[in-house]
């Protein structure tokens, strides 16, 4: 295993514990808002603080790109940089709802080079090396070998944080929900990319995330043998914030089947 790939481990296990301490103690957690739907609590700094801490131990003239704490070290633009979320899915975690996870990604000049998603309440570790595979808890993984949208589970998420797109979703939403055998929102990005990968989603879509929220999905997709890009099928997503995900069939299929959509909704467009 790549030494630091075995870091984002360490780092990520660390921020699970912090947050798995604190399950208990959920109702009195004094709780800021961001922005409009969006909360971060003491476990998510101290979290983040842990995989900060653990990554530059080692790694000292690493930079990071974190939810809570934002852009810091790594001067050198050819530098390595840690794009981290040390709690996907927040407010799952404070309505003791068991669906969120740590998620750590390495970049290099521009590509991704790790990918850990750790689940602290399943215990579950995703984890992925550019050009070696995708594994949970040391097993190998593959993106799932639907053919079809007919009988496929896709993935999903609201734009609860810009609502003002809500329309473009829900239009997508109608254009695939038919096609379908079902469609879950569970609240994590960084879980829902990973099933993709390991085959539970056969495909996800989403607008409005952050690099933070995809970093590591993304390469545990690939490294799983699907298929990641933007809305129209470039790898602007950490920009635009808007992902498309699945095995090679599928998602070339959700990309047709949601352009009347994104066309109707000028989307794209300058």
């Amino acid at each position: 295993m790549a030494p630091m790939l075995n870091i984002a481990i360490r780092a990520a296990r660390a921020a699970g514990n912090v947050i798995q301490r604190n399950m208990d103690r959920i109702h009195d957690m004094p709780v800021n808002s961001k922005g409009q739907n969006d909360f971060v609590t003491e476990v998510d700094r101290k979290a983040e603080a842990v995989i900060i801490q653990t990554i530059s131990d080692s790694y000292p003239d690493h930079g990071f790109l974190a939810e809570e704490s934002g852009a810091s070290g790594g001067k050198n633009p050819d530098a390595y940089r840690w794009i981290i979320d040390p709690l996907d899915g927040t407010t799952n975690f404070l309505h003791g709802f068991p669906q969120y996870a740590v998620s750590i990604a390495l970049e290099h000049k521009g590509v991704l080079q790790q990918a850990v998603v750790f689940d602290p309440f399943k215990n579950e570790l995703f984890t992925a090396s550019r050009g070696s595979g995708a594994y949970m808890n040391d097993h190998r993984i593959r993106v799932s070998s639907r053919k079809k949208l007919t009988g496929a589970l896709i993935g999903t998420g609201f734009p609860f944080k810009e609502q003002k797109r809500l329309e473009l979703y829900l239009d997508t939403f109608r254009d695939l929900f038919p096609m379908t055998s079902g469609i879950r929102r569970a609240g994590s990005a960084a879980l829902d990319l990973a099933y993709v990968a390991c085959g539970r989603l056969d495909g996800f879509w989403e607008f409005g995330l952050h690099p933070w929220d995809i970093a590591a999905g993304v390469l545990l997709i690939q490294e799983a043998g699907g298929a990641v890009t933007d809305m129209q099928g470039g790898s602007d997503y950490f920009n635009t914030g808007d992902v498309i995900g699945g095995n090679g069939e599928l998602y070339g299929q959700i990309r047709e089947q949601i352009a009347e959509s994104l066309k109707k909704n000028g989307y794209g467009a300058a």
